[in-house]
């Protein structure tokens, strides 16, 4: 999926989420970040350097030192135990034998997998699995963990336990981590700040008390009215009609205006502007024009501060 006009700082030591549904181009932005993806246009600066400028040999080192990632399907390897996983990134860096055991065990008992550093992936539930692939993550020390979709193959209540061991262990390395998901119920929980994504842009992004109690992108208003979880009994749930734009052509306008209920007329001629909030609150969308109309947000997210409470205990 393309991404178009993504502009966007991550701050040290936050959990940044990028949110929105499938197609939206998360995946994409998380590969460009250290480019397993390629950029076409712009550049993308880690600590001052333009790693889009790197050499292939340059670039390798950047990502051993700087970049951790969690992969949605685990990517361990059948044949490796889990410390042999674990110390995999250490091995291709030439790291000593023992050296690489023993920073694997901290990793694992870290994720709080020590004792099980022999097993094999097979052995191991899904859960268990998504942490082998954090202690991978975690055993180079990496200031910057990317983690995409990294919790959304696992049930309801493990994907719990990962959110609570992803905190617990933020509150101690103080990572900078880049998190992609498509479930608001995990950006309510880790989240510091929120990008919404959609049809490749950037439409909205705040902390995560702004975006998720003060949204202002009809979009984000969509995305929260779609919530299970806040729908009141009796009630035909939320859903978002149509279908996103094909990213193949140049888009006039707007990107969501064929599905947005609060569509104006300019939306469908003239792609809107970032409007700014406050100093951390940012909106891509012509409501917020001194110009537009007043126009209230949909029913189903009144009162949702104590609404998103009561759903996900935030």
């Amino acid at each position: 999926v393309a991404l178009f006009d993504v502009s966007l700082d991550v701050q040290q030591g936050e959990i940044l989420v990028v949110m929105g549904l499938s197609g939206s181009g998360k995946s994409t932005f998380v590969r460009c970040l250290n480019r397993l993806i390629d950029p076409t246009a712009g550049s993308i600066h880690v600590d001052g350097t333009d790693i889009t400028a790197l050499s292939t040999r340059e670039l390798r080192e950047l990502r051993q030192k700087n970049f951790g990632m969690v992969f949605q399907d685990f990517a361990l390897l059948p044949h490796r135990s889990v410390l042999e996983n674990t110390v995999f990134g250490l091995e291709i860096m030439g790291v000593a034998k023992a050296v690489r055991h023993k920073k694997g065990m901290e990793a694992l008992a870290l994720v709080g997998l020590g004792g099980w550093e022999n097993s094999f992936p097979h052995q191991l539930s899904g859960g268990m699995r998504q942490r082998v692939g954090l202690a991978r993550a975690l055993a180079i020390d990496p200031p910057v963990l990317l983690m995409d979709e990294a919790f959304s193959a696992l049930d309801p209540l493990i994907r719990r336990d990962m959110q609570d061991a992803l905190l617990g262990l933020q509150s101690e390395l103080r990572k900078t981590i880049v998190f992609i998901t498509h479930d608001l119920g995990v950006v309510a929980n880790v989240a510091d700040r929120v990008a919404v994504l959609y049809a490749g842009q950037i439409v909205e992004v705040g902390t995560t008390e702004e975006v998720f109690y003060d949204p202002r992108h009809p979009y984000t208003w969509a995305l929260l009215s779609s919530l299970p979880q806040l729908a009141q009994r009796d009630t035909e749930l939320f859903s978002i009609t149509g279908t996103p734009p094909s990213l193949y052509n140049k888009i006039a306008g707007d990107p969501f205006a064929p599905r947005n209920p609060y569509c104006l007329k300019i939306d469908v001629v003239k792609a809107p502007p970032m409007f700014k909030i406050t100093e951390t609150h940012y909106a891509k969308t012509w409501l917020l024009d001194p110009r537009a109309p007043k126009i209230d947000k949909p029913a189903a997210i009144d009162n949702i501060h104590d609404k998103m409470i009561k759903a996900f205990n935030i």
